[in-house]
């Protein structure tokens, strides 16, 4: 079941929802706005052939930073990982599901490309895999809305909610942008 503008401000109230900071403005019919943050990790194209998967990206990436009026600009194919400013999480019992904006889609920017899911306890800065697919360049700025949030009751509370060290979360409490961690799956 997915939550309403309603369920979604109670769920925050009575704590299974966090949305830090919290601003019920942002509140849609069925889910939360989101702003995006300050951080972006960059892929460094010279000096590096292919990816392996099969290692860590040691030094593959940079970060880059904006600030107030600063805008980072996105182009054309370009590919580069941000994070919302919020930091979002959810009890056992409750999933997420991110996905673009609408006005943001119009112009060509994707934001996920396939880790749109909250998993049940997960509480972090989502990473967002930010795509220009669109023909120029896009500016986009440090708390701008760029994406929104669904969250879903769970026909039962998660046994082992992500977070528990028994299930080896890679990126429980991201505080940013965080770099594939694939390599950790071999």
């Amino acid at each position: 079941m997915i939550l309403s503008d309603r369920d979604i401000i109670r769920g925050v109230r009575e704590g299974l929802i966090s949305v830090d900071p919290f601003d019920e403005a942002r509140v849609q019919p069925a889910s939360v706005d989101l702003l995006l943050g300050d951080r972006f990790l960059c892929f460094k194209t010279s000096g590096h052939g292919a990816i392996d998967v099969k290692q860590p990206l040691d030094g593959m990436m940079e970060e880059v930073r904006i600030v107030a009026d600063q805008p980072f600009v996105l182009h054309p194919g370009e590919f580069v990982l941000g994070c919302t400013l919020e930091k979002v999480g959810v009890s056992p019992a409750i999933a997420g599901q991110l996905t673009g904006k609408s006005s943001l889609g119009r112009l060509g920017i994707i934001v996920h490309a396939t880790a749109g899911f909250l998993d049940p306890g997960n509480c972090l800065r989502l990473t967002l895999e930010l795509n220009n697919i669109g023909k120029l360049p896009v500016r986009l700025y440090w708390k701008m809305p760029i994406a929104q949030m669904t969250f879903y009751k769970l026909s039962s509370e998660a046994e082992v909610p992500y977070g528990d060290p028994r299930r080896k979360s890679k990126y429980y409490g991201d505080e940013g942008p965080e770099a594939s961690k694939m390599h950790l799956n071999f």
